[in-house]
């Protein structure tokens, strides 16, 4: 049976290795920056999300805490922090699931399957109920000021709750940690690429002996 470590190592290698643009922070993979692109055949296709992902130690019998970076008006979603509602991840995960399982199909049904009688965002939720023409342009209005492929770096929450910094501060923090950003996500992408071989070796063994894992 493969540790919890050797898990979280192979899933998001196999992550990485299914074309998502994967950012490891702070030179570790237990938190990660993943974009994430609207289901097609959705209110969301072609906006493109950035998704924090933090995988506890204890994963996959705990699972991995979601939320957006950048805004998304979803009756699901909160519009402030971009915390997610969703029982598959908040309530009934098992360690049967993954983290392809999350990109794969947990997010896309959300963005496909909104559900109003849960809301994190009661606008979105009362607008979805009451104004379904108006829910969808605001839907839209906001893939379009925060979800284009070209604006995604620069438009996150997490910018956004910066914006009362002075200038000359941003620009020099970003300035000291430019290289050091580079190199730190370089240097953890090249720690998961050492340990492809020998987690690849592995992932037959160990997703049968994951059958084997009790239900959370």
């Amino acid at each position: 049976m493969s540790s919890p470590s050797k898990r979280k190592d192979m899933d998001v290698m196999k992550l990485m290795m299914s074309d998502y643009a994967v950012e490891p922070i702070n030179d570790s993979i237990n938190e990660i920056n993943v974009e994430f692109h609207g289901p097609k055949e959705s209110l969301y296709e072609g906006g493109v999300w950035k998704v924090r992902v933090e995988i506890p130690n204890s994963y996959p019998y705990k699972s991995p805490s979601i939320g957006f970076l950048n805004r998304v008006f979803h009756p699901n979603v909160d519009e402030l922090s971009g915390s997610v509602c969703l029982d598959v991840i908040n309530q009934s995960w098992s360690p049967m699931f993954d983290l392809l399982n999350v990109f794969e199909v947990f997010l896309p049904q959300l963005f496909l399957y909104p559900n109003p009688s849960d809301p994190l965002n009661g606008d979105a939720a009362s607008l979805m109920i009451k104004d379904k023409e108006q829910y969808e342009k605001k839907v839209k209005e906001y893939y379009e000021l925060y979800a284009k492929k070209e604006n995604i770096n620069g438009n996150t929450l997490t910018d956004e709750s910066d914006e009362d910094e002075s200038n000359e501060d941003i620009s020099d923090g970003r300035s000291e940690s430019s290289e050091e950003d580079v190199v730190g996500t370089f240097s953890s992408l090249q720690q998961l690429k050492s340990i492809c071989n020998s987690v690849l070796l592995s992932v037959e063994v160990s997703t049968h002996n994951l059958k084997s894992y009790p239900s959370s």
